[in-house]
């Protein structure tokens, strides 16, 4: 029998010049599973899983990506899916 991984959401409002540092900040406790970021309209605008074990090389292209959106944005909210 396959037990399911329970999970919790959080989500955060942030202003889009701290987006980034917060995706990053959020990145390095560890135990995400996934960062879905919406506009101030609750419009999903990009989501990404995180997997055991990764690392920095391939999370460049989300952050570059999660950078330029930041500077295209002026509010948005970042729902965290945690492992517990």
């Amino acid at each position: 029998m396959v037990e399911a991984k329970k999970t919790k959401k959080q989500s955060y409002r942030v202003a889009g010049e701290k987006l980034l540092g917060k995706v990053k900040e959020l990145i390095k406790e560890g135990n995400i599973r996934r960062i879905i970021i919406k506009d101030k309209n609750g419009k999903e605008v990009i989501e990404f899983p995180l997997t055991i074990g990764v690392v920095g090389t391939v999370l460049a292209p989300v952050l570059a990506a999660v950078g330029a959106l930041a500077a295209l944005i002026t509010e948005c909210t970042i729902t965290v899916e945690r492992e517990e």
